[in-house]
């Protein structure tokens, strides 16, 4: 009798462990993915900061891209200490300050992308500003840019001609 009891204990043991190890696994994969979703903010934040701050630095002197993200830690234009980004902010995916470059037509940097290769989790409903990282295959393809806004040219309205008179 004491050995059938043995036998049962043993198999509800394992039972429970076994229980136990799904749930745990469970919980890893919501962690993971929790974890990964907070990095895709950070990078979504992170990008921005270097778009707005590629056109601070566009905007506030002679019409050019920065030749370095240094530049929008001190701006070399400028006689005076001007910071258009407090920091380098890291690649929340790569942990470096390294970032893949898009370049101006003037030969400076129009924007940043990720270097890593990930997949993301988050393929659709960007902002609007945002709207073009919709259905790409990796990080890398999230390119935060600049590019001015072509200014509408001034075109004087011709006067209209005089009615015709009878």
């Amino acid at each position: 009798m004491v050995s059938r009891i043995a036998g049962f204990t043993y198999m509800t043991v394992l039972f429970v462990i076994a229980i136990l190890s799904t749930g745990l696994a469970l919980i890893g994969e919501v962690w993971h993915t929790s974890a990964l979703r907070e990095k895709e903010a950070q990078l979504l934040q992170a990008g921005d900061e270097y778009r707005k701050a590629i056109e601070r630095y566009y905007l506030s002197g002679p019409r050019l891209f920065p030749r370095n993200l240094s530049d929008l830690i001190q701006d070399p234009r400028q006689p005076g200490v001007v910071r258009h980004l407090r920091k380098l902010y890291p690649d929340p995916f790569t942990g470096s300050t390294e970032w893949g470059l898009v370049k101006a037509p003037d030969g400076g940097i129009a924007g940043v992308h990720s270097l890593s290769e990930e997949r993301p989790l988050k393929t659709a409903n960007f902002r609007v500003r945002d709207a073009g990282f919709e259905g790409t295959a990796r990080y890398a393809d999230w390119k935060f840019t600049y590019s001015p806004q072509l200014q509408p040219t001034s075109v004087k309205p011709v006067p209209a001609a005089p009615p015709a008179r009878p």
